[in-house]
């Protein structure tokens, strides 16, 4: 495999999520969103695009024994490695499922949640309805999303920055999907009950490069004609020699059914 092809190289996907989940700023928006549900004992809750099951452990541990905790994913690769790890936790029920047909039955459910999911699915608005149809009347529906287009990756090459940032925001489906998480909820007939804009900050560069591509995705845009080796490998150098700030904007949105 050429050098090329090797940094173009997407990352596995389980563990990329559970690098993301082990970052500084993942563990404490989880937490947030966790407390934001305002889970009790005995509550059932759904995890839409569950993953590999990072969040579902900490879930059950919040409905406890009497709750109920349903992970839905559509890959089977996730829902395996969710199994595996939830193995030893009762409470928790795996799904095989689309977040635009959850399957699962109508008023059924106490609570949702979406982490990083609808800024990747066909229609937003669809999902949305479907969380609606399956939550009960007063349910809390959670979504952490981000905003693509708010990245910014500090360097004095302003231009190659800013062509970084526009080329990794135009390969997500939904890319400011965090700012639409109210409208959406809106004309979904949900109730939106909080939101927190949260700054993810990034100073290390093999952190920023694991979450962010640094890598990865300038070596895709030189391949997509958006930059050149010649802007990138300096650009490159620089990040990696410090001081290095780059960030985004999350968003966490409560709504109520």
């Amino acid at each position: 495999m050429s050098q090329l092809a090797t940094a173009t190289t997407a990352p596995n996907q389980i563990a990329y999520l559970d690098a993301a989940a082990a970052t500084a700023v993942g563990v404490e928006y989880k937490q947030r969103f966790v407390e934001a549900l305002s889970l009790q004992p005995g509550h059932s809750v759904v995890d839409i695009g569950c993953g590999p099951g990072t969040d579902l452990g900490r879930l059950a541990d919040a409905v406890q024994a009497s709750g109920l905790v349903v992970g839905v994913d559509r890959d089977p690769r996730m829902l395996a490695q969710a199994g595996r790890r939830l193995a030893d936790r009762a409470t928790v029920e795996l799904c095989s499922g689309d977040a635009h047909d959850l399957p699962l039955a109508d008023a059924s459910m106490d609570r949702a949640r979406m982490d990083r999911v609808l800024m990747h699915v066909r229609s937003p608005a669809h999902v949305l309805a479907e969380v609606r149809r399956v939550l009960r009347p007063g349910g809390l529906f959670g979504m952490a999303e981000p905003d693509w287009d708010t990245l910014a990756v500090a360097d004095e090459d302003v231009r190659t920055s800013r062509r970084f940032a526009r080329f990794v925001a135009g390969r997500v489906r939904h890319p400011t999907i965090g700012r639409e998480l109210v409208r959406l909820s809106a004309q979904s007939g949900l109730q939106v009950r909080s939101v927190e804009a949260i700054a993810v900050v990034f100073r290390d560069f093999d952190t920023a490069d694991q979450i962010l591509g640094l890598r990865r995705n300038s070596a895709r845009a030189v391949l997509a004609g958006e930059l050149t080796d010649e802007d990138v490998q300096p650009w490159l150098q620089r990040l990696a020699d410090g001081p290095l700030l780059a960030g985004f904007t999350f968003y966490l949105v409560t709504a109520q059914a």
